[in-house]
């Protein structure tokens, strides 16, 4: 019997930076695993990390940009991503019939292509969405003319609602996709899952903190995209309240990001001498540098609402840590830090202060809660996701060979 097939069509796959890039690899990896034959298609020219199992075709044009795509500030332009899209497009319709086509959402819009792939490869079709473009284009500083923006979304919920099936990352992105017209039945809430190689370091044996001098200080790390949907501004200004009363407690904001550069200023220029800013560091050492932390903080502008969903929040839990999250309370990141971490409102820079110190004064509190959020991530992982991702695409490549109607949304819990 011959094995299902899926193809997945994205702009970056690794040794390419970007969350969705790492996020697919992670799912291709453990579907080839379960028996599937997986293809890939990305953008550029380059070698491919692919695992056993996984074929990846590239466009053959140019190296993805060292970004980490769109929602991450990516420094592509609007006509650069029109052009991936373009040839991600092209060389899917080329490639041999498989039995379900994936689009994500790395370039933007690249679902509107979704449904002509798969009826080329008389395919059933799947939107994975990590983000949701156009709505979100404006909170990351790109603007259309309103006649173009309503014209561009209209196109967007269209194509959705060809799709056989909507998987979104997160409830409350869920929601926002429906309201905007998608129909609920088709879409499936399957939350990302932080990267399987992070687990947590204790302190004495943690090579990270010993090369940043940290100590036995008390560590508050930020650590991921800081870009236009993250606010950084809370951050700087709760570390300049910690620099007078409590100096000994240090700051880490590690990243990258269209905000980075102007963060870095604003530390050297405030005389943050609590603070360390850091390069987004090296997959392999991502455990390292999360249990660095003894506790995390996450940002979102409260616009990306169901628009995005933070996922170094999943991270910083698979750490074992707890995470004080500035942003929205409805949002699916507020929901994850139950027992395990605080929401403030994004602009609460005294009460972000007050929080710091009471975890910095309550070991037990930080045990505590760090151990609950090793239990709440160990409960989604990777492999977990896969078998559902896998059992939603073998669901729908069965529908389509008897012409069935598409199977019916569902809700997957990450916990």
């Amino acid at each position: 019997m011959e094995s299902p097939s899926i193809l997945f069509v994205n702009r970056v796959f690794p040794p390419d930076k970007g969350a969705t890039g790492r996020c697919l690899f992670d799912l291709a990896q453990r579907m080839a695993a379960m028996g599937w034959r997986v293809t890939v298609v990305a953008d550029g020219d380059g070698p491919s990390d692919a695992p056993p199992g996984v074929t990846v075709r590239r466009t053959g044009k140019g190296r993805p940009p060292e970004s980490s795509g769109p929602a991450g500030d990516a420094k592509l332009t609007t006509r650069g991503y029109l052009a991936a899209a373009v040839r991600l497009v092209q060389r899917a319709l080329r490639l041999p019939r498989h039995d379900v086509v994936v689009t994500m959402t790395d370039p933007p819009l690249l679902g509107c292509a979704g449904p002509l792939i798969a009826a080329r490869h008389a395919a059933a079709s799947l939107h994975w969405s990590q983000d949701v473009f156009p709505a979100l284009l404006p909170v990351l500083g790109v603007r259309f003319p309103e006649p173009l923006m309503r014209m561009v979304e209209r196109a967007s919920v269209q194509a959705l609602c060809r799709q056989d099936a909507v998987v979104a990352i997160g409830r409350c992105m869920a929601g926002r996709l429906a309201a905007a017209g998608v129909p609920a039945e088709r879409i499936t809430v399957l939350p990302n899952w932080p990267d399987p190689r992070i687990r947590p370091i204790p302190r004495v044996d943690n090579p990270f903190r010993r090369e940043h001098g940290l100590g036995g200080r008390f560590t508050v790390a930020y650590s991921g995209n800081m870009g236009l949907a993250h606010p950084m501004a809370p951050l700087l200004d709760a570390a300049a309240l910690l620099a007078r009363s409590d100096p000994d407690i240090a700051i880490l904001l590690i990243g990258e990001g269209r905000r980075r550069a102007a963060v870095a200023e604003a530390v050297e220029r405030r005389g943050l001498t609590n603070v360390q800013v850091l390069p987004l560091q090296p997959p392999d050492r991502l455990a390292e540098s999360l249990s660095a932390a003894d506790l995390h903080l996450a940002t979102m502008d409260p616009r990306a609402e169901g628009l995005l969903v933070p996922s170094k929040v999943a991270g910083v839990l698979a750490a074992g840590r707890p995470c004080l999250f500035l942003g929205p309370a409805g949002s699916d990141a507020a929901a994850m830090l139950e027992g395990c971490g605080q929401r403030l409102a994004p602009d609460d820079v005294t009460g972000l202060a007050a929080a710091i110190r009471r975890y910095a004064r309550d070991p037990a509190l930080c045990a505590a809660q760090g151990a609950w959020a090793l239990s709440v991530a160990s409960a989604w992982d990777a492999t977990v996701a896969a078998r559902r991702f896998a059992a939603l695409a073998d669901g729908l490549r069965r529908a389509k060979r008897r012409g069935d109607a598409v199977l019916p949304g569902r809700s997957l819990p990450h916990a």
